[in-house]
């Protein structure tokens, strides 16, 4: 179990730089172990704060990285800071180079069926050395074990599960026991991304941390699920006065 770790609402999170993190899953692939790794946003900590199951989920992962600036901005309202922040879509971004370099294998679970090939796509042009053991859209039935197999058979270093939280930490928890190794990460909206349908935050953004305002004024839709974060903060807040 790691021991550098910071806790918020009840949820661990890991407290590293960036390239420690991705240190730790490098070597989680190059030794064959099975791995179950979370990106959590503020959105996902009030979420499983609120449900009780979910929260159980996100606790028995190998690994919760801080993915938001919520997160860091909560710990050191807490008193326990966190280093830095790590993006899941960075995270993603970095597996898929050294993926390259090391020819690792991988597996696209989640999006719309166009999306998921989309992304396919792309990833085959920008890391051609990349092996892509399978895909698979996001819209399956769930007691059909047809996808679990097939990633089964396809024998992956790492599964990218884009369903959606809270939904792709829940499909990762219920079937990592059929697996024997590889590493399983949740990186939701990223798969938009991937395939060029979303595009990210420009560098400028990225680095004031408002990463998070510029999806806002992309997606205004989005305008219910930012305020998660003002009610977190919210509630770091209360937390910190009751002590």
């Amino acid at each position: 179990m790691e021991t550098n770790l910071v806790p918020i609402l009840g949820i661990h999170f890991v407290n590293k730089s960036f390239d420690d993190v991705v240190a730790q899953l490098e070597e989680y692939i190059k030794s064959q172990q099975k791995a179950f790794i979370v990106t959590a946003n503020p959105e996902i900590v009030m979420y499983a704060d609120g449900h009780p199951e979910y929260k159980s989920i996100v606790q028995a992962a190998d690994l919760v990285v801080p993915d938001g600036i919520g997160i860091v901005i909560a710990s050191k309202i807490l008193n326990n800071p966190i280093q830095e922040r790590v993006a899941g879509f960075d995270l993603t971004v970095r597996l898929l180079e050294l993926g390259n370099e090391r020819k690792w294998r991988i597996y696209l679970l989640g999006g719309k069926p166009e999306t998921n090939q989309k992304a396919v796509e792309n990833i085959r042009s920008n890391y051609p050395q990349l092996q892509i053991a399978g895909s698979h859209h996001g819209f399956f039935d769930w007691q059909d074990p047809t996808v679990t197999e097939e990633i089964k058979a396809a024998n992956p270093d790492i599964v990218f599960v884009a369903l959606g939280f809270p939904k792709q930490e829940k499909w990762i928890f219920e079937n990592l026991p059929q697996f024997s190794k590889g590493l399983f990460i949740g990186v939701g909206g990223s798969i938009d991304v991937l395939a060029g349908e979303v595009k990210r935050a420009p560098l400028f953004w990225r680095r004031l941390n408002l990463e998070w305002f510029y999806r806002l004024l992309m997606q205004p839709t989005r305008w219910k699920r930012m305020l998660a974060l003002p009610k977190f903060l919210g509630k770091m807040i209360k937390i910190k006065l009751s002590k």
